[in-house]
């Protein structure tokens, strides 16, 4: 889910789409245990269970992907997130859509450096973050 498609980009908003993920971390918490993927990530135990619970703690993209590997048939933390930033690139490249673009229409602060060095992962990207760009590429490509 964190990287696949959005079905209907036009009928949900990037709010609702972070609920999705935070969703999909939660059934994974469910799955694994909260302790167990407390030791298996860079989370304290405080944000594990508040994801357990459907609560929406502020996490990084790469958290998140930390949090899905845990699962035994998921694959790695870095596999999810070059899946992820590649996922983003191609969007992109197909709605011939730069940062500067991203950075004037998507309802952030974030700059157009800003959002190239989130994407490329050269800084964190949060959660909130990636549901802003994820939808708003996945909606400007089903236009």
């Amino acid at each position: 889910m964190l990287y696949d498609e959005i079905d209907d980009p036009g009928e949900t908003t990037p709010e609702e789409l972070r609920a999705q993920y935070v969703d999909e971390l939660a059934e994974t918490v469910a799955s694994v245990g909260i302790d167990e993927v407390a030791a298996e990530t860079e989370l304290d135990r405080e944000t594990v269970t508040s994801l357990a619970d459907g609560d929406s703690p502020e996490i990084t993209l790469e958290d998140a992907a930390a949090v899905l590997a845990t699962d035994d048939d998921a694959p790695s933390k870095d596999a999810i997130l070059l899946e992820v930033r590649d996922h983003l690139l191609m969007g992109m490249t197909t709605g011939v859509l730069d940062v500067d673009t991203l950075a004037s229409d998507i309802d952030s602060d974030l700059g157009p450096k800003a959002i190239q060095q989130k994407i490329e992962g050269r800084a964190p990207m949060t959660l909130e973050e990636y549901a802003l760009v994820h939808h708003y590429i996945a909606e400007r490509n089903d236009r």
